[in-house]
């Protein structure tokens, strides 16, 4: 059904980078969505409400915000298909995580509602009269459910979306929340035990409000200014070092406008024997390559690093085994030895990941320390930077 609505509605599938057919791919999610969630959401308020559950009433109000989530991720995604204007040079792209945000309040909003309701179940329970239909209904939703988080996981994954990938974990939880709906229709039916049906309301609604407050933060984080992907980190990485003649990269950053709106800037080491303008020339290849083939706008920072002088190629090698020891998530780059008259200074820029929670001032002293005992003439100059991607796993 998935691949069969995807031919229907989409032109040109397999252009998911290009921003009107992923448009168009969130657009067909959000529709099915809501399509699916009124529907349900329509049948088990007959149900809840011919048969007095609270139980169903609370998943059927499930459904009705799921549904209206749809809707305002539809807007999200008309929104973020703005193109760049004079106030917003970037783009509008981050009104996909806004929309999310917006979903993830208006989910908590609704689980206290249910929240309540249950309460007052629980403390004065009421009669809940079974019947078949009730299954019947109950039964079709987790089916409809499974096959809905199935789709938007596949969506979500085509074209890149968190927004979608969230759905598709809520349509997984609804069918877990309409299975204990389900198994608590039929306990108060063989007990006769009704406040089995508003302890079981309230489950859903506690349930509701967990995978709400999850959502919040999922969607706060990206606004925030989170640390890229290791998967990001790593393919620009590989793709930088694959060049021939780079000996290195850091001070990698990535800043995140909304999805297929990436930024990055970083600093390549190349020969400082090598000639300028093929060092320049090499640079313009690299940036090309991450516009062309990942839609990344990348700006790199030309560092030359001397390989001529066999003693700073052995005190860097030194220095890195050396911050190994100390901590693995440390590095350090820009190494230079400058000989003087009375002393020789060394300098280098030492990375310390964000939040490092070490003592700073020991570990410069510690450095300083290392770099007298590899010769007394050393005099020490480190600048202190932080790293803006998180230190791999």
């Amino acid at each position: 059904m998935t691949q069969f609505l995807i031919r229907l509605f989409i032109r040109q599938p397999d252009h998911a980078q290009d921003p009107k057919v992923r448009a168009a791919y969130g657009n067909l999610a959000c529709w099915v969505g809501v399509a699916c969630n009124l529907l349900l959401c329509l049948g088990k308020l007959t149900v809840g409400t011919l048969f007095g559950s609270i139980a169903i009433m609370a998943d059927a109000l499930n459904n009705l915000s799921d549904a209206s989530s749809n809707v305002v991720s539809l807007v999200g995604f008309k929104l973020a298909g703005k193109a760049p204007d004079a106030e917003h040079p970037f783009g509008h792209a981050r009104y996909e995580y806004l929309a999310g945000l917006v979903v993830s309040v208006t989910i908590l909003g609704i689980g206290f509602s249910l929240l309540k309701e249950s309460v007052v179940k629980v403390l004065h329970p009421t009669p809940v009269m079974f019947s078949w239909l009730t299954v019947a209904v109950l039964i079709a939703s987790i089916l409809v459910k499974l096959w809905m988080s199935g789709f938007n996981r596949t969506i979500g994954r085509i074209i890149g979306s968190e927004t979608l990938i969230a759905t598709a974990a809520d349509s997984r939880n609804d069918v877990l929340s309409t299975s204990a709906v389900l198994i608590a229709a039929v306990l108060c039916r063989v007990t006769g035990w009704d406040v089995l049906d508003g302890l079981m309301g309230v489950g859903v609604a506690a349930f509701i409000l967990i995978s709400g407050w999850g959502l919040v933060m999922d969607t706060l984080s990206p606004l925030l200014g989170e640390s890229p992907s290791e998967d990001l980190v790593d393919h620009i990485e590989q793709k930088v070092l694959s060049y021939p003649g780079v000996l290195g990269m850091h001070d990698l950053m990535v800043h995140d406008y909304g999805p297929g709106h990436q930024f990055a800037s970083l600093h390549v080491e190349l020969p400082a024997e090598q000639d300028p303008l093929e060092a320049h020339d090499l640079i313009d290849n690299i940036e090309r390559d991450f516009l062309k083939n990942d839609r990344l706008l990348v700006t790199i920072h030309y560092d030359p690093i001397v390989t001529s002088d066999a003693a700073v190629g052995v005190l860097r090698a030194r220095l890195a085994e050396k911050l190994r020891q100390l901590d693995p998530a440390l590095s350090l780059h820009d190494l230079r030895i400058v000989p003087g008259r009375t002393h020789t200074n060394v300098l280098f820029d030492l990375v310390l990941p964000a939040g490092y929670a070490g003592d700073k001032v020991e570990l410069l002293e510690q450095l300083e320390q290392f770099i007298k005992e590899q010769d007394t003439a050393y005099s020490c100059i480190i600048k202190v930077e932080q790293s803006y991607t998180a230190a791999h796993k």
